[in-house]
């Protein structure tokens, strides 16, 4: 498994993980997929050092990735606090690639200068919770079911760790 900077030939990649993790209805409160160009302004947005995303592969191809978002943009008091987001290939899931990703993100904001890190989940999202519990992130706060699925409800969830 390799984690590296991420290239413009892997979104194609990344946008079928993305959408994948729509259709699981669990992942990202996000309902419609999307086209490789519509995930584009998202890609380019994360060509900046500080907030920079990474590929996870295996044998050649993306598996995974992660990345790192401005929390509150713009206010600067909210300049040290770092959000993490990442995404496994179906097939891939289960097999401990979240918590290397999730490893290495923590190591990439402490190097970067972050003192505090957040994910932004829904309630549904059972694995997700426990990675997070699992690498020292504790809940900080809940949007009691503001996610609307069609009819099924459920919470937006802030999950951080001191770094």
């Amino acid at each position: 498994m390799i984690i590296r900077q991420a290239q413009q030939s892997d979104l194609q990649a990344m946008t079928d993980i993305y959408n994948q993790a729509i259709l699981r209805k669990t992942c990202t409160a996000d309902t419609e997929t999307f086209t490789v160009s519509q995930r584009q302004d998202w890609f380019d947005a994360h060509k900046t050092p500080d907030y920079p995303l990474f590929a996870c592969e295996m044998d050649g191809k993306v598996v995974g990735y992660v990345y790192l978002s401005s929390y509150r943009p713009g206010r600067k008091a909210m300049r040290y606090i770092v959000e993490v987001s990442y995404y496994i290939h179906e097939d891939y899931q289960g097999q401990g690639l979240g918590s290397k990703l999730l490893t290495f993100a923590i190591k990439k904001s402490t190097e970067l200068g972050y003192k505090d890190m957040v994910a932004i989940l829904l309630s549904l999202n059972g694995p997700s919770i426990k990675l997070l519990e699992k690498h020292g992130f504790q809940k900080w706060g809940d949007l009691p079911d503001v996610a609307d699925f069609d009819g099924v409800l459920c919470s937006h969830l802030y999950y951080g760790l001191k770094l």
